[in-house]
């Protein structure tokens, strides 16, 4: 009997099912693996392994064993979520669905988290006929899994199609890739291979979308004489999508077919000892350096920065170098990739990968292997904190409270500034510069902030006229431009873990702080940005940090930062707030 093998591929693509073939049809004992998408497998290996029945595998490092089948994980841009294409959901079963689900729900919405689907009336589980309890979830790459109750078969349980014709789609799989028709349960016809079953649900709405490229690719199964099962199954009318061959980058010898299945399915079938292909990384070429760059000039002289530039490369760069990678001049490309995907999946809570910039395959921009930010001091940390500082930080609220008005709530939420530079988030990275004779602008696209910078020898404006991003003026020194920064008014939001729970204005930087940049152009694509804090009411010594931007001019464009304008948001955090007020007034809380 044949280990059951379930591969995903998460990115946006379609499910294909593979399928284990004897003569003289396909007929398969088990299903070889499922094949879902996600746009990086050590962190989806990471997930599945945290939040299902999950376990990684011993002998390669992108997919996990659910109870005896293989999930297998294949990196590449997705395309959307499985529901409404002819793999709807995978399915898992616990001995109890309510406790699990409240245990998912503690975890949160977070993108590293899990996403909970509601049924009519707000709850998570509902009682069924054929399952007993059920519910759903969502990985972060767009993945529907069924969460069921069946203590006599736990672990991965089936895979769940959606066709415009459940009976006659079963009776397709069982003609042409074996298992045993049934019905689970004595209620629900499926077919059997193994003890893993293919279930159908009525699709309603026309036909259902194609599997390929979605968070479900394809289902696989193994055949043993391939070729001849192959022409048996172009002899039924069998579609055949793509031709036996080793796959480009293949782990072994073994060939890959893959056919057309009902409902828009793609599906694989695989030779005996197929593992799957390595997947290939790219990473940012901005962090490359070496060869000098004769920088393009403006007509009046100046070394040209002009164009729209993103800052997605460097998300995931943490500012200080953590513990555990003191002694690493750059992380590998895997590693780079996985840290990129962390940081891309905590940012933005529930919100699906169409939105962050920053998702793996969607930016040309690459992936840094830069290990932190800082770079002075030598270790990588910022330097002690004054005891100004500490003080500071002593006396500033923690935590959340409930905002008496706008002003309690911070430069972000208040959507005034994210912070005197501009540290890679997970949208909006972009930064556009225009020049002309005597000044520099440089706008980023995250609140739409921008420094209008002299750089004519003028000095600095009056020190008692103060701001979020302070008063900049700038020079060349050869190619590169130095703009140093002052009279900031010490409210500015600054990112570093050691201020974090600190709310109002009494964290970060203070108003003695010189902030100095330092723009120069690497290459026709590349221009690194290093800045200096120079602030001795907060750090004992100056200290600096440095990234690297990408050109971008070809796809990226800096789009309107509206913020709360026609979402209300301010509003409703007030208002929700009050409502907060008057339940506490009422229980005495």
């Amino acid at each position: 009997m044949h280990k059951r093998v379930l591969k995903l591929t998460y990115t946006i693509s379609a499910v294909v099912l593979a399928l284990t073939v004897t003569p003289p049809r396909v007929a398969a004992e088990s299903i070889h693996h499922v094949h879902v998408t996600s746009s990086n497998a050590t962190e989806a290996v990471r997930w599945y392994a945290r939040y299902l029945p999950c376990e990684p595998l011993v002998d390669r490092t992108d997919g996990v064993d659910c109870g005896g089948t293989e999930v297998i994980f294949d990196a590449r841009p997705s395309r959307g979520t499985s529901q409404r294409t002819g793999i709807d959901h995978l399915s898992f079963s616990f001995t109890n669905v309510t406790e699990k689900m409240a245990e998912l729900e503690s975890v949160g919405v977070g993108g590293a988290g899990v996403r909970l689907q509601r049924f009519e009336g707000g709850d998570t589980v509902r009682n069924t006929a054929t399952f007993n309890k059920q519910a759903f979830i969502f990985d972060p790459w767009g993945t529907r899994i069924e969460l069921v109750e069946d203590t006599q078969q736990l672990g991965f349980h089936h895979v769940h199609l959606s066709a415009t014709d459940p009976k006659e789609t079963l009776a397709w799989y069982a003609e042409r890739f074996g298992g045993e028709a049934g019905e689970y349960d004595d209620m629900l016809e499926g077919v059997k291979f193994d003890d893993l079953w293919l279930l159908a649900d009525l699709h309603t709405e026309g036909v259902p979308a194609s599997t390929a490229g979605r968070s479900i690719d394809h289902i696989a199964f193994q055949a043993d004489e391939i070729d001849e099962q192959l022409n048996q199954l172009r002899s039924d009318g069998v579609e055949i999508l793509e031709e036996l061959v080793v796959p480009e980058g293949a782990r072994t010898a073994a060939r890959r077919a893959f056919v057309g299945g009902p409902n828009n399915v793609r599906l694989a079938v695989v030779e005996l000892g197929f593992a799957g292909v390595d997947v290939v990384t790219f990473v940012a070429a901005a962090d490359a350096e070496g060869e000098s760059y004769s920088v393009v000039r403006t007509p009046w002289g100046d070394p040209d920065f002009q164009g729209v530039w993103t800052g997605d490369a460097a998300h995931g760069i943490p500012l200080e170098r953590p513990e555990d990678a003191v002694a690493k001049e750059e992380l590998t490309p895997e590693e780079a990739l996985a840290r990129r995907e962390r940081g891309t999946l905590g940012s933005i809570w529930g919100y699906e990968s169409e939105w962050r910039d920053t998702t793996l395959g969607y930016t040309r921009a690459g992936v840094s292997q830069q290990v932190a930010m800082v770079v002075d001091p030598p270790s990588g940390k910022l330097p002690a904190l004054t005891n100004s500082a500490n003080r500071r930080m002593a006396e500033a609220p923690r935590g959340r409270r409930i905002p008496a008005g706008p002003e309690d709530n911070s430069p972000w939420v208040r959507c005034i500034t994210r912070g005197p530079i501009p540290m890679p988030q997970v949208y909006n990275n972009g930064l556009q510069i225009v020049q002309g004779p005597g000044f520099v602008s440089v706008q980023r696209e995250m609140v739409h902030e921008t420094r209008l910078i002299p750089t004519d020898g003028r000095p600095h404006s009056d020190s008692r006229l103060t701001s979020y991003l302070g008063d900049a003026v700038g020079q060349w020194e050869g190619d590169t431009l130095v703009v140093e920064i002052t009279n900031f008014n010490g409210k500015a939001p600054f990112p570093s873990e050691r201020f974090s729970g600190l709310l109002g204005s009494g964290y970060g930087a203070s108003k003695e702080l010189t902030l100095t940049e330092r723009y120069t152009r690497t290459g026709p694509e590349t221009l690194l940005y290093q800045f200096t804090f120079d602030d001795p009411s907060t750090w004992e010594r100056p200290w600096t940090g440095r990234y690297t931007f990408v050109r971008d001019d070809t796809q990226y464009e800096l789009v309107e930062y509206a913020c709360h304008e026609g979402n209300y948001g301010m509003f409703n955090i007030l208002s929700g707030a009050r409502s907060r007020d008057r339940e506490s007034t009422e229980t005495g809380r």
